[in-house]
């Protein structure tokens, strides 16, 4: 991502650990950005929580220190995201690793596979 500035919400399964703390800071959950740099949390592994059992959700919840009030609000967050990117609210861009010459395709390739980017999502009642 480009340092200095928020991290892309659309592009949140590449996240780094550094674009997670960056985000963490913006939605009011900046006392775990350090926890979550020394256990690795990147975008990926973010994606995959939709899918977690229980053990493992309790298991994170505890290796991060989480209060549960909080660990609700990341999931809200993430959600929001996920759904923003559904519904294509969210702007497409070339990823930070990609070189410019990609612009184009890129940008055109994920807007017409924008649902499959949100595969694990969960909508709820």
């Amino acid at each position: 991502m480009n340092r200095g500035r928020s991290p892309e919400p659309l592009d949140f399964f590449i996240w780094t650990v550094e674009d997670v703390g960056l985000w963490l800071e913006e939605i009011n959950l900046g006392s775990y950005r350090q926890i979550f740099k020394e256990n690795g949390v990147n975008g990926e592994y973010l994606e995959s929580m939709s899918t977690f059992t229980t053990e493992q959700i309790l298991r994170f919840i505890r290796r991060c220190h989480m209060k549960w009030g909080d660990f609700i609000i990341l999931c809200k967050e993430l959600r929001r995201i996920k759904v923003a990117c559904l519904k294509g609210e969210q702007k497409v861009r070339r990823p930070w690793w990609a070189p410019s010459c990609f612009s184009a395709v890129f940008t055109n390739a994920a807007k017409r596979n924008r649902q499959s980017r949100v595969v694990s999502l969960k909508l709820e009642p």
